[in-house]
């Protein structure tokens, strides 16, 4: 059954300032004619199945927020039509619906009726809404008295325990605090298993590939691509990445030589799923040595001068979350400034943790800058696969641990819980 089914959707804004146009604009539901105006979306096609998990990216600007808000109802399409099946929830702008002067219990009961529950319903769920939100006692103060991450945490605690059968998240969760943001993706992905239909937007390449199947990509309010998440989350990093190479060419002077760096080829072992990079330097190798006490090595070939180059891996389950990962600066370990033509192995070793039983993909980059502002050289996606992991344990890793029991103020070693598990 199709969930959502968008078809030729556009939305203007005119750029006549008069009240009458605004006004004839607002009661035509945004229909007039738009011979001048600003295109904010052209022609957007696309179908969501029920209980489907569909992505949404692009750069600011793009048109993500319009289409989100489009869908929702908040705006009316200057072309096109959206038909919507199934009781919907939306979390766009942060705290949008709350009234100001309202405690948040008062705008938990308005907010849940809007979205259709009656007052028994909200009464049967709202000890459920502040226990995940974890506002304590500002739960009966004003919203103006919240700060932002609170005015998000009451504001996802609706959302998502109104029963929704198509739930939108915008970006609002990337203000939030890291504990609060795997709690909100915890319950977006029960959602997802329960049959609820997902519309996400993120900034947060592995978040998308985590949760969805299909992934649609906007750019400067037209459909680029839409298709299988990987490939689309490739091609969109890819773009970012090539379109901040143009600009900070213009931002400089024009090198004397103006040859194009020239990549060299590329052995199979490095190849990964995808690749992207300014071109600075190659990985041309990788390799991963040993069970337990590991060795990751690759290879690289400088290609452009790197005063301050750094070398990093991911380590991501079969889902695309991160399990773990470090890189030559968190480590202090600085690599040297290095030369055109220099080829370069960087090993790191570690102690492999107790998986949970899969599949897991190591992800290699070589960057040039610091940890808070640098430029990928070259990234390979999942350059490495390896299968490993016990089945009996639950979460993503085993913590070796030990019980103790404090009896008359001594402790008391009981036995040692090998089976306590980490959900990161």
């Amino acid at each position: 059954m199709i969930a959502l089914d968008v078809k030729n959707l556009a939305k203007n804004y005119p750029l006549d300032s008069s009240q009458w146009s605004r006004f004839r604009h607002a009661v035509a539901g945004g229909r007039t004619a738009a011979a001048k105006g600003i295109w904010a979306l052209r022609d957007i096609s696309f179908q969501v199945q029920q209980g489907e998990a569909f992505g949404i990216v692009g750069a600011n600007g793009s048109g993500k927020s319009t289409l989100l808000q489009l869908i929702a109802g908040i705006l009316q399409p200057t072309e096109g039509s959206i038909e919507v099946n199934g009781r919907l929830s939306a979390l766009l702008e942060l705290g949008s619906g709350f009234a100001p002067e309202f405690t948040g219990r008062q705008n938990v009961y308005l907010n849940a009726s809007i979205l259709g529950l009656t007052h028994e319903e909200i009464d049967r769920r709202f000890e459920t809404i502040e226990r995940f939100a974890s506002i304590g006692n500002f739960i009966d103060q004003p919203i103006r008295t919240y700060s932002t991450g609170m005015v998000l945490r009451l504001a996802f605690a609706v959302v998502a325990h109104v029963d929704p059968e198509i739930l939108i998240v915008d970006e609002a969760l990337a203000v939030g605090d890291i504990a609060f943001r795997q709690r909100c993706m915890r319950r977006i992905h029960d959602l997802r298993a329960g049959g609820t239909t997902i519309l996400f937007v993120s900034h947060e390449a592995g978040d998308v590939k985590a949760l969805c199947e299909r992934c649609l990509w906007l750019e400067a309010g037209r459909l680029r691509m839409i298709g299988e998440t990987d490939t689309v989350i490739a091609g969109y990093l890819s773009a970012t990445i090539q379109r901040e190479r143009v600009r900070d060419a213009e931002s400089h002077e024009v090198r004397s030589d103006p040859t194009p760096i020239a990549a060299p080829e590329i052995v199979k072992a490095a190849q990964g799923r995808h690749r992207y990079g300014n071109g600075a330097a190659s990985i041309v190798g990788a390799e991963l040595i040993g069970r337990d006490a590991v060795v990751l090595r690759f290879t690289f070939r400088v290609m452009k001068k790197l005063p301050n180059p750094i070398a990093g891996f991911l380590v991501r389950n079969d889902k695309g979350e991160t399990i773990f990962g470090s890189n030559s600066v968190r480590e202090n370990f600085p690599l040297p400034e290095m030369e055109p033509g220099d080829v370069h192995t960087v090993d790191f070793h570690w102690t492999m943790p107790p998986l949970s039983d899969g599949r897991y993909l190591i992800s290699l980059a070589i960057s040039e800058g610091t940890l808070g502002e640098f430029g990928v050289c070259d990234y390979v996606e999942d350059a490495i696969t390896i299968a490993t992991g016990d089945p009996a344990i639950a979460g993503y890793m085993r913590l070796n641990c030990s019980s103790v029991l404090v009896h008359k103020n001594q402790p008391v070693l009981l036995s040692d819980c090998k089976g306590a598990s980490s959900h990161g």
